[in-house]
């Protein structure tokens, strides 16, 4: 093969990675599997679009070999192919964040602005929930803090916060964080916790940019 046909044949399958993540749709699909494992059904579901419209989105994905899948039964689950992925989600909304001035804008009108930690201030943070001081609380669905959460976070999906706010102690930092800087449940979960007279605050980051920081992370399988 000649150098520039080599040269070319060797961009041109970079850019099929380019290529998969060009769709908005397929990259929220990739926030949400970054937090776990998920059938098509859930993921369809999460992203608002039929059913037809996510497995055409996850056949792209595939193709990209960004995203595995594997038969449980009569159930196809949906996984990324590697922590390396969902990197590449956190790295590609990072440089957005840092340089597309409409995506700083919406992020400012739409969101509280929530804390951005740092490597410091993460383990402060875990510092205060290991001495009780603060109350860390996952606020995804279950089954995503069982695949992996911050640590000594609680779960507390959101869905549930209302029945279970008598299990959180009053005169404590209450801390709630979700998928990630986009996601809002998290917001929600501090309205709500506010309301009710908590002490109540919210961080941006969730598992994706805590894995990719190297951070280290819990799971429970139980």
């Amino acid at each position: 093969m000649e150098s520039r046909e080599l040269k070319n044949h060797l961009y041109q399958q970079v850019a099929r990675i380019g290529a998969a993540v060009s769709s908005p749709k397929r990259l929220e699909l990739l926030e949400i599997l970054a937090q776990g494992e998920k059938p098509v059904e859930a993921l369809a579901r999460e992203a608002a679009i039929d059913m037809k419209l996510a497995s055409a989105h996850l056949r792209v994905l595939r193709g990209a070999q960004l995203v595995q899948v594997r038969q449980e039964g009569k159930k196809r689950l949906y996984r990324l192919s590697g922590a390396d992925v969902a990197a590449l989600w956190v790295a590609l909304r990072s440089v957005a964040e840092a340089h597309v001035a409409d995506l700083q804008m919406v992020m400012q009108r739409l969101f509280a602005g929530p804390e951005r930690l740092t490597l410091e201030s993460s383990q402060t943070l875990l510092d205060k929930v290991s001495k009780g001081d603060a109350v860390l609380i996952d606020v995804r669905p279950e089954a995503e803090y069982r695949t992996a959460h911050l640590p000594g976070a609680r779960s507390l999906p959101l869905a549930e916060l209302q029945a279970r706010l008598s299990e959180l102690p009053r005169g404590k930092d209450i801390v709630a964080y979700c998928r990630g800087p986009f996601c809002v449940m998290s917001d929600a979960a501090v309205k709500l916790l506010l309301q009710h007279g908590f002490r109540a605050s919210k961080v941006a980051e969730g598992v994706p940019e805590w894995q990719a920081a190297g951070l280290p992370l819990e799971q429970d399988d139980a």
